[in-house]
């Protein structure tokens, strides 16, 4: 595929490139990652009234900017090289594209204008607590009770839980295993029976929590979808979502890769910039081999998420592509934080710098929604399908 972006389209990552270097530098980040909600009310504020990110695909129907996911997936990856601290991800990535995919017409016009206008701040809580990220990681569960229905159960990893105002649960009926039963619900996080719980992790710079629901109870409206379908919805919403965050890996490799050359630039030993050692120039090139080859799979993913969206020919492709761009890049962010660390050499782990909020980072969104051994053996399973059936 031959790929080059629109001229809006440099316009906007550049645009949003300007942006964050203004808001979101090593200090605001450190400001952020150091409260509780994890970022600052007054830099979202102007993210949604100012630049509007928080719309940009959502159809313009809704009050959205009604643009595509490479523009969302070129954002992402600026978010990335920022380490941006804001509930972006989760209320677009995760409850924005599950409206998207799954709400009916009025769930749409309901929430997503409130999206639109800045004025909520969703996620989704899916995961039970498992290293699996697919149906077998949905342990919640719901049952009918008249005309609405009651869920009880525990979800962990949570992207900004603690703070949001919408949740969209994934819950399986009562008996069910795999696949079967699965339903999701829209959930105010003021409803009775709802605890959540912030928990401290390793990438301090992203918040997550644990959620409980216990004996909740939801009216009929509250679902979305039919009754126990809702696994399919819910694996392209996963699939999306873990194309943003590839994309986000990306940002922090190529943010990495531009430190470290600027530091062995200025870094003199032996009366000469260490970055003139052929040994340290090798181990650059690698850094930005593995960084140019994760974009090409970003973006090739990105097309065939609006082609997903759309329902076009490309769209079987989704689950593929999603494994492809997130196994491949979750390697080499870690892989690109690890050599730029030593690059770095004795200055490199202290807290001063900023790598190691980046290696952070790395080894926590490399297993948030599955880490590379995960995917690969997605993408096997899928190939081992596909030729069963040729």
């Amino acid at each position: 595929m031959d790929f080059a972006f629109t001229e809006e389209q440099e316009m906007i990552r550049d645009t949003a490139a300007a942006f964050l270097a203004e808001v979101s530098d090593s200090a605001a980040v450190r400001r952020a990652m150091g409260t509780e909600q994890g970022y600052e009310p007054k830099l979202w504020s102007r993210i949604c009234s100012e630049m509007y990110w928080q719309a940009i695909h959502i159809p313009e129907a809704y009050g959205g900017m009604g643009l595509g996911y490479v523009e969302l997936v070129a954002m992402m990856e600026q978010m990335g090289r920022s380490l941006l601290c804001s509930p972006f991800f989760a209320t677009v990535c995760l409850a924005g594209n599950t409206l998207r995919v799954a709400g009916s017409e009025a769930q749409q016009a309901h929430w997503l204008a409130q999206l639109c206008e800045g004025t909520l701040t969703a996620t989704l809580a899916f995961n039970g607590g498992s290293s699996r990220w697919d149906s077998e990681s949905i342990t919640a569960t719901w049952r009918h009770a008249g005309d609405g229905y009651v869920l009880n159960g525990d979800y962990r990893y949570v992207i900004d839980g603690h703070t949001a105002d919408l949740l969209i649960v994934a819950a399986r009926a009562e008996g069910t295993t795999g696949e079967e039963g699965i339903s999701l619900f829209l959930l105010p996080a003021v409803t009775s029976g709802v605890s959540r719980q912030w928990l401290p992790t390793m990438d301090q710079a992203r918040k997550q929590a644990a959620v409980q629901l216990k004996s909740v109870s939801l009216t009929a409206d509250a679902l979305m979808g039919e009754s126990g379908q809702g696994w399919t919805s819910l694996s392209k919403v996963i699939d999306l979502a873990t194309i943003a965050l590839a994309a986000e890996q990306v940002g922090g490799c190529q943010q990495l890769l531009d430190m470290t050359v600027a530091y062995t630039s200025e870094r003199v030993q032996f009366n000469r910039t260490i970055a003139s050692y052929q040994a340290v120039k090798h181990k650059a090139a690698d850094m930005m081999l593995q960084t140019e080859v994760a974009r090409s799979a970003i973006y090739y993913a990105a097309c065939v998420a609006q082609e997903a969206l759309e329902g076009g020919p490309l769209s079987a492709e989704l689950s593929e592509a999603a494994s492809v761009a997130k196994s491949y890049c979750s390697d080499a962010y870690f892989a690109v934080a690890g050599d730029a660390l030593q690059l770095f050499g004795g200055v490199g782990f202290t807290w001063e710098y900023d790598v190691h909020l980046y290696l952070k980072r790395a080894k926590s969104s490399e297993h948030f929604l599955g880490n590379g051994v995960f995917h690969r053996e997605r993408l096997a399973r899928m190939l081992l399908d596909e030729g069963e059936e040729s």
